[in-house]
């Protein structure tokens, strides 16, 4: 039967398609996965004649054409309809320089499916690198700041509402140890995500003889996604590392809040430097401290955009389908740009930043903060349970509503023990003593409490774990810059083979 609205029909690419799809996924491409698939390119070809699949000859003169390729010309080509993807333009590029049927060789035993998934943990591995050196340097800024203020008195804050003394450094100790938290998880997303699908093919492997485990060495995986079905249809490498990723973004938020109450003249605790304030086209007097709202923003940006990945993978078919591929992937790295701005922004602001200790410490010893340890004190000097000590505290609190008096309050208590006649055992000194902040501090020396006995270990540890995650870092951006010189030196005994020098 003819169909009478034949003549009507475009030919592929249709241009809706090339403009809404084709187009914008070419230009992604260029822009994220040329040198992976470049890299790939050449693992995999040199595996072919490694593997006595594709002629020594013939595998020599394809790894030239690739190394003749004009990389920056490719990333000024506009997509015309004439190829598919960056795929076919690569492989037509190369079909030019050797000829099809040699060029053609080297996509034996793989297809566009594992080329793309391993493009993609490619590029996600150097993410997490990139986020992972981004909370290593706000984590180094935030430990010299903690070190230098461990002793410093400020209060601590429940329902945002002043609740006991604690110290700068102790509060500040406590977001270090989320760092490093997200370090550990982020070292274990990466572990995950950095292994090999490349011999999946489109979904089953192949019949060829080939050998995944050279191509794994030689792009700088740790090991392989060894099930092929599991290798293409898998999201759950992504799912883990945009969780990650978000999981590090609401703590940055909350913490990033904080430091945004203390800038505001009411609380006055943080100054951030002039290099870091923006001024009022009309209020002369403003300092608006905008780095850190650019913060918050930015690290909201990254949370939502991994939420949205996670979102657009839920209820997806469990095959090879391009909901996780050309159309998201950039969304993955958008959100781990954000995240990695935050860090670093937060990291240059503090870092200059300066704390107005005297009024965190005067905070720290009004509005009642200290008098939980009062009744710790009763308890431990007058043997009363805690219940009873807290309804004497509690009564003389309610005895002051205009406001806290650390002499009037002794005043109280010593009434209120001489009442029930257990003031003996405890002296007007000791009283007065339990109202003070820094006793307050300095008490709470077990493990975790603010005290520079307890405090001052962990900063110790913290600096040793920095220097070991810094390390980590270190060596894995050696071991892929290491893959890289594989590649050339296979490439060097590949040639020396083929033309004898």
């Amino acid at each position: 039967m003819t169909d009478p609205n034949h003549k009507d029909r475009s030919a592929f690419p249709a241009p809706i398609y090339r403009d809404t799809v084709l187009a914008p996924v070419f230009a992604d491409a260029k822009r994220y996965f040329l040198e992976p698939l470049l890299e790939i390119e050449y693992a995999h070809t040199l595996m072919l004649a490694r593997q006595g699949i594709m002629p020594a000859g013939e595998a020599a003169q394809c790894l030239a054409a690739l190394d003749a390729l004009d990389r920056e010309a490719i990333r000024t080509v506009r997509y015309d309809g004439s190829f598919e993807d960056l795929f076919f333009y690569i492989e037509k590029k190369l079909a030019t320089a050797c000829g099809e049927e040699v060029a053609g060789k080297m996509h034996t035993a793989r297809s566009r499916n594992d080329i793309d998934l391993t493009m993609y943990r490619m590029v996600l591995r150097l993410r997490l690198l990139e986020l992972y050196q981004a909370q290593l340097q706000l984590r180094q800024v935030l430990l010299h700041i903690a070190w230098e203020h461990r002793a410093a008195l400020m209060p601590a804050y429940t329902h945002n509402q002043p609740a006991q003394p604690t110290t700068l450094g102790h509060y500040l100790m406590a977001y270090i140890e989320i760092l490093e938290r997200d370090a550990e998880r982020t070292r274990q997303a990466f572990t995950r995500v950095n292994r090999s699908p490349l011999g999946a093919c489109a979904i089953t492997t192949t019949g060829f003889a080939i050998d995944r485990y050279f191509t794994e060495s030689l792009l700088g995986f740790d090991g392989l996604q060894v099930n092929s079905y599991g290798a293409i249809a898998a999201v759950d490498y992504l799912v883990e590392s945009c969780g990650v990723l978000a999981t590090a973004m609401v703590s940055l938020g909350r913490f990033t809040q904080d430091l945004m109450l203390w800038s505001t003249a009411e609380f006055g605790y943080l100054r951030l430097s002039d290099a870091y304030v923006q001024i009022s086209s009309i209020m002369p007097q403003k300092r608006n401290p905008v780095p850190l709202e650019h913060v918050r923003v930015l690290a909201s940006r990254a949370l939502f955009e991994s939420n949205s990945v996670t979102g657009s993978l839920h209820n997806t078919p469990f095959a090879d389908m391009n909901d996780a591929e050309d159309d998201l992937q950039p969304l993955v790295y958008t959100a781990f740009d954000n995240a990695e701005r935050s860090l670093k922004l937060l990291a240059g602001a503090l870092s200059e930043a300066q704390f107005n200790l005297e009024r965190m410490a005067a905070a720290a010893d009004a509005n009642f903060l200290p008098v939980t340890e009062l009744a710790d004190t009763i308890v431990r000097r007058t043997g009363l349970s805690f219940h009873a000590a807290h309804g004497i505290v509690s009564r003389a609190v309610r005895a002051m509503p205009t406001g806290y008096d650390p002499e009037t309050m002794t005043e109280i208590v010593l009434r209120e023990l001489t009442f029930i006649g257990n003031a003996t055992n405890i002296s007007r000194s000791e009283i007065r003593s339990a109202l003070r902040a820094d006793n307050f501090v300095a008490v709470r020396s077990i493990p975790g409490g603010p005290a520079q006995a307890a405090l001052e270990p962990e900063l110790l540890r913290a600096r040793e774990q920095l220097n070991s995650d810094q390390a980590w870092s270190t060596e894995r951006l050696r071991r892929l810059a290491a893959a890289k010189t594989c590649i050339e030196q296979e490439q060097s005994s590949l040639s020396r083979q083929v033309h004898g020098h």
